[in-house]
C-alpha cells in the first residue's frame, strides 16, 4: 500500500460487503441507458471504465423502480421489470471483472420526474407543491429553456395509501431484481427532491395523516421502504440509503436536525450505510450548485460528521472534497467513505493513480458543470476535460501505432496539447508549433479569471513535456515551415481570430478588445496594447517577462489585487463567457463593473449550472448587468446605450473592455489547401468552442489520424 492516503486506500466493510478501498462512484444521472430503460453497451462500458480505474464501489445512476413512471431522463435505466435484469447483469459482470463492487440505485422521481410531465403523466407527490419562485429560469438561454421545459406545465397526483403501498412494493421488487442481476448492494435514493425526499421535507409534505406532520411521520415512508427492501433481500445483503442532510436555501425545508432523526430511524429500519447528500431550493439558480453538486468545497462534511456521531453504521459523503481532506477526515472518523462524482468523470483512473503514488498524473476536474448542465438540457452527460466519457463503448484504443506517422500540430492551446498527448501515447511522432513563448493559448487567460482552469493548464503542459513530443515555441507556422517538417498529417489548433467590433468610439485609448486584455494580463504586448498603456506599465511588463513572474499565474492573480493598469469604473461590452468571467475577476479586484449585452439572455459559452451561479453572484456583489441593449457608443468618459425597453442610458467609464468579436480562424488550413497530407481543424479555429469543444475535437482528430 502506498504511504500517502492510507485511509482512502484501506479496505472497508458495508454490512457483509468488503470494499478494496474507501472510494465510491457517486450515482449520477448520466442519461446513458437505452430508450426502453435497458442497460446497454454504453452504460456497461461507462461503469467498466470506473471499475478498471480501481474504485472500490460503483453505484449506478438513478434506476427506476416504477419505470416509466417516476423517470427523470429519457435515457434513464430501469429495474421495474425482469426484462431489465440481463442488461444490468452485463454491467455487474464487467465491474466485477476488475475487482470492484457494484450497487444499483433504486429511484422514483416523484416531483422531479420530468419525463412524467413530458409524457402527460402526473408527478407523484405527498401534497400539491407551491409555485417555483426565483431566478432559476432567467439563467437559461432560449434553446436550453425549450429543452428543459419542453413538456409544458406539470400536473400532480397526491398519493393515497394504495399508491404508497405500490411505491413500497416497487422498491422491494427492484431490490430483488438487483440480487438476480448479481449486484453487491442497493442504494435507496431518499434525497434530491425525489419521492422519498419530498415526503421527508416539511416544505413539500403538508399531509395531515400518518405520513405528515412530525419528523417521525414524514420519515415513515422511507422507513417502510427500507424495511421492505430489507425483508426482500434478507439480512446479509447490503442496503445503503441516501438522504438529504438539508435543503439549501429552502425556507422551511429539511435541516440537519431533521436529517439526524431520519438517519436514526432508517438505521433502525435496516440500513447498512447512509449516504449524506443535500438538496436545495430549485427556484434559485445559484442553489443548483450548492447542495449535491456544490461549488464550495466540503459543502456536506459538517452534516456528515453530525450524522456519523449519532449512528453506528458507515457514513458515505461527497461534495467537492479533495483527496487529502477526505483521507484525513476518514482517519479522524468523521465519515467512512469518500464518494466522488465529477472527479471520477474527469479521470476514472484516479483511484489507480492514487494507489500508485501518481497524484500528479490525475486529470483534474475544473468544476465547470459541463457534466450536469448537459442533463438539464436533456442530453447525455459530457465532461469538458475527458471527452471519452459516455463513448467508452465505441472508442479506439490508444495502442502503439504499427505505422508511425509524423503529425505536426499548430497551436499550443488545450486542443493542440490534447491532440499531441493522444497521438504521442499512441506511438506517433509529434511536432507541436506554438507562436508564443509559452504553452496554453487562451486557456492561460481563462485560468486567470477562473482558477480551476489552471489545474487543467498545468496538467496538459506536464503531459506534453513528459512525452517524446518536439515542442517549438516562438515559432510562426506557415506552409513553408510545415512542409519542411514533412508531416503525414497536420492539425490546426490555432484558436479563434479575435478582433475589435465596429463600435462608435472603439479607437479611444481607454478601450480594450478581448485580445488586448489577454495580452495586457499575460504581458504579451503588441502595438495596440503598447499604445494604450503607460511607460511605467510597459516597464513593469518588461521586468515581469525578464524575471518570469508574469508567466506565473498565481503571482499575476495575486498582484492584480493590488495593481492593474485599468481604471476604477469599468464597462464591459459583451455578457457571454468572457465578459462575465472578466466582470467577476475585476469586481474581485475592487472595480465598479457594468456589463452591457445586446442579447436578451446572458452567459452563452458558460455551462448552464455555472452560469446560474455566476449571474446570481454578480448581482449579489453589485455588478450592474444590462441585457438587450442597443446603439452602444463610447466616448471619452461614458458609454451610452439604449436599454432593453428603448429608453436611453449612460454609464461613466474609465476603462471599456469589448468582450466581443471572435470567429473561426482558417489561416493555416487556407494556406495548406491542396497539400498532399490531410489537415484537421479543431477547437476555436472552427469557431468559438471553448475548452470542452477543443478537447473533444482533439480526440476526434487524433482518432481519424490513427484510423487512416
Amino acid at each position: 500500500m502506498a504511504q500517502s492516503h492510507q485511509h482512502l486506500l484501506s479496505e472497508g466493510n458495508i454490512g457483509s460487503m468488503t470494499l478494496k478501498n474507501r472510494m465510491v462512484v457517486a450515482a449520477m444521472g448520466a442519461n446513458f441507458g437505452e430508450l426502453d430503460g435497458r442497460s446497454g453497451d454504453r452504460v456497461r462500458a461507462y461503469h467498466e471504465a470506473q471499475a478498471a480505474g480501481g474504485v472500490g464501489l460503483v453505484i449506478s445512476g438513478a434506476c427506476g423502480v416504477a419505470y416509466p413512471v417516476g423517470c427523470v431522463q429519457p435515457n434513464q435505466i430501469a429495474i421495474s421489470d425482469d426484462k431489465y435484469i440481463p442488461g444490468l447483469k452485463a454491467v455487474v459482470d464487467a465491474v466485477h471483472a476488475h475487482g470492484s463492487k457494484f450497487a444499483v440505485q433504486l429511484h422514483h422521481g416523484g416531483l422531479v420526474a420530468a419525463e412524467d410531465t413530458n409524457n402527460g403523466r402526473p408527478l407523484w407527490c405527498p401534497s400539491i407543491p407551491g409555485p417555483m419562485q426565483g431566478d432559476f429560469i432567467d439563467g437559461f438561454l432560449m434553446e436550453e429553456l425549450a429543452a428543459f421545459a419542453g413538456g409544458g406545465m406539470p400536473t400532480f397526483r397526491v398519493v393515497d395509501q394504495d399508491d404508497i403501498n405500490l411505491i413500497i412494493q416497487q422498491f422491494a421488487d427492484g431490490a430483488k431484481r438487483a440480487i438476480a442481476a448479481g449486484c453487491d448492494a442497493v442504494e435507496v435514493h431518499g434525497g434530491h427532491g425525489y419521492i422519498l425526499s419530498s415526503f421527508l421535507s416539511p416544505k413539500t409534505n403538508q399531509r395531515t395523516d400518518q405520513y405528515g406532520g412530525s419528523d417521525e411521520n414524514r420519515a415513515r415512508l422511507i422507513c417502510e421502504v427500507v424495511a421492505a427492501v430489507r425483508e426482500a433481500v434478507g439480512p446479509d445483503f447490503p442496503v445503503i440509503v441516501k438522504i438529504d442532510s438539508r435543503e439549501v436555501g429552502k425556507e422551511g425545508g429539511i435541516t440537519v436536525e431533521h436529517a439526524k432523526v431520519t438517519a436514526r430511524l432508517i438505521e433502525a429500519a435496516g440500513a447498512d450505510a447512509i449516504t449524506v447528500s443535500a438538496y436545495h431550493d430549485g427556484g434559485q439558480g445559484k442553489m443548483h450548485s450548492a447542495s449535491n453538486i456544490p461549488h464550495e468545497e466540503n459543502a456536506n462534511v459538517e452534516a456528515a460528521k453530525a450524522i456519523k456521531a449519532i449512528v453506528s453504521i458507515p457514513v458515505i459523503t461527497s461534495g467537492r472534497i479533495e483527496l487529502d481532506v477526505g483521507d484525513q477526515a476518514i482517519g479522524r472518523g468523521e465519515y467512512d467513505y469518500l464518494m466522488m462524482g465529477r472527479k471520477l468523470l474527469a479521470d476514472p483512473d484516479l483511484p489507480k493513480k492514487l494507489a500508485e503514488g501518481r497524484l500528479q498524473d490525475i486529470r483534474p476536474c475544473v468544476y465547470c458543470y459541463t457534466c450536469v448542465s448537459a442533463i438539464y438540457k436533456v442530453e447525455s452527460m459530457l465532461c469538458a476535460v475527458n471527452p471519452e466519457l459516455g463513448v467508452e463503448y465505441q472508442r479506439l484504443e490508444l495502442q502503439p501505432a504499427g505505422d508511425q506517422k509524423h503529425v505536426v500540430i499548430v497551436g499550443g492551446g488545450p486542443g493542440g496539447m490534447e491532440s499531441a498527448r493522444r497521438l504521442s501515447l499512441a506511438g506517433h511522432r509529434v511536432t507541436l508549433l506554438e507562436k508564443g513563448a509559452v504553452l496554453g493559448g487562451t486557456l492561460r487567460f481563462a485560468a486567470l479569471a477562473y482558477e480551476p482552469n489552471q489545474r487543467l493548464l498545468q496538467w496538459l503542459i506536464q503531459e506534453v513535456n513528459r512525452l517524446p513530443i518536439t515542442i517549438k515555441l516562438n515559432t510562426e507556422a506557415n506552409k513553408e515551415t510545415i512542409d519542411a517538417l514533412q508531416p503525414d498529417a497536420v492539425i490546426s489548433a490555432v484558436g479563434a481570430r479575435r478582433f475589435m467590433p465596429d463600435l462608435p468610439g472603439n479607437d479611444f485609448a481607454h478601450v480594450y478588445s478581448g485580445e488586448d486584455m489577454r495580452r495586457l494580463m499575460l504581458g504579451d504586448f503588441d502595438a495596440s496594447v503598447t499604445r494604450k498603456t503607460s511607460a511605467f506599465t510597459r516597464l513593469l511588463v518588461v521586468l515581469g517577462n525578464m524575471t518570469g513572474l508574469i508567466r506565473n499565474l498565481d503571482f499575476v492573480r495575486k498582484i492584480s489585487h493590488a495593481w492593474m493598469p485599468l481604471g476604477k469604473r469599468i464597462v464591459i461590452i459583451g455578457g457571454d463567457l468572457v465578459g462575465l468571467e472578466l466582470a467577476e475577476y475585476l469586481h474581485d479586484r475592487g472595480r465598479d463593473v457594468t456589463v452591457l449585452h445586446e442579447e436578451p439572455r446572458m452567459g452563452a459559452g458558460l455551462t448552464l449550472v455555472r452560469r446560474l451561479r455566476l449571474l446570481a453572484e454578480l448581482k449579489e456583489h453589485g455588478v450592474t448587468l444590462h441585457r438587450g441593449v442597443s446603439n452602444v457608443a463610447i466616448d471619452k468618459t461614458h458609454v451610452s446605450f439604449n436599454k432593453e425597453k428603448g429608453e436611453g442610458g449612460s454609464v461613466a467609464a474609465d476603462t471599456v473592455i469589448v468582450a466581443r468579436g471572435a470567429e473561426g480562424n482558417q489561416s493555416i488550413t487556407s494556406q495548406l489547401e491542396g497539400a498532399k497530407y490531410p489537415v484537421y481543424e479543431i477547437g476555436d479555429s472552427t469557431g468559438v468552442t471553448y475548452i470542452e469543444g477543443a478537447i473533444r475535437d482533439a480526440m476526434h482528430a487524433a482518432d481519424k489520424i490513427m484510423a487512416a
